[in-house]
């Protein structure tokens, strides 16, 4: 296993193939400002061609915040001249949410405590969400005098069912975690104790699973939700061909004709 960093911001440790992104900011909560989401955004930029990192894993210390949204930059900003000097503030997280949205490693959260604002995309964008049960989630954005950003109104319609969705936005009551899994939105809703043991463990079993069928198989869902269908077609027949020259399709024919389990490396 190896640590990146031991001062407050995001922590990167890689565990046998499962890279563990840890949001470490307890003096302020777990919000983040534009010099944490760059660090975000340059390693799921590079975790796509890594030959050690085959899952992905988001969590936050502690269990009373996982994230309460964005923050100021440790780094000064200037001021806003003008009104459209206001687009660059969420520049930073604008990309690093596109760069989780198009990650080709599996990845799973793991949520404790409160989220709030852009803590939202941090935890959904996961393809599978592990939160722990009175865990509370507060959309925020409206009742702070803001609108939707970051790219939270393109993400959130695509995750969340669209009426449930709006009584969260435009209302900004709290919901809990129980809520959202009953509306199919956490793939396991456990005991705050359990949470880091299951989230680890769907980390190690897609990191297990041939990684590029997975990229693939993600790459072409969310696209699937931004394009017609003669062009989802086409990708997929593409990705089909390219997935048949690689190491792991392969291995997984030989294996079934051998009788034996195959021995998979992402390749």
């Amino acid at each position: 296993m190896t640590d990146s960093s031991n001062e407050e911001g995001l922590r990167i440790e890689i565990d046998d193939s499962v890279a563990i992104l840890t949001l470490d900011m307890p003096s302020n909560r777990n919000a983040f400002g534009a010099d944490v989401a760059g660090d975000y955004t340059r390693f799921l930029v590079d975790a796509n061609t890594r030959q050690d990192v085959r899952s992905i894993l988001i969590r936050s210390t502690g269990d009373r915040d996982f994230c309460l949204g964005g923050a100021p930059s440790k780094t000064p900003v200037a001021a806003p001249r003008n009104l459209f000097d206001y687009r660059a503030v969420s520049t930073a997280h604008i990309e690093m949410f596109k760069a989780l949205w198009e990650v080709e490693r599996p990845v799973v959260s793991a949520v404790q405590g409160t989220v709030a604002g852009v803590g939202w995309l941090l935890a959904l964008l996961a393809d599978m969400v592990v939160a722990a049960r009175g865990s509370r989630w507060t959309h925020v954005f409206v009742k702070r005098g803001m609108i939707p950003h970051a790219g939270d109104s393109f993400y959130l319609p695509r995750i969340i069912p669209f009426h449930r969705l709006n009584e969260i936005a435009l209302l900004g009551d709290t919901v809990t975690a129980d809520t959202l899994s009953d509306w199919g939105i956490i793939n396991r809703l456990v005991d705050k104790e359990e949470v880091a043991d299951t989230a680890m463990d769907l980390a190690r079993r897609l990191a297990e699973q041939p990684t590029r069928a997975v990229g693939l198989a993600k790459r072409h869902y969310r696209r699937s939700l931004e394009v017609d269908w003669n062009t989802m077609l086409r990708e997929e027949m593409a990705g089909q061909a390219i997935y048949t020259t690689s190491a792991d399709r392969n291995e997984i024919l030989a294996a079934g004709l051998e009788k034996r389990k195959p021995v998979l490396t992402g390749d």
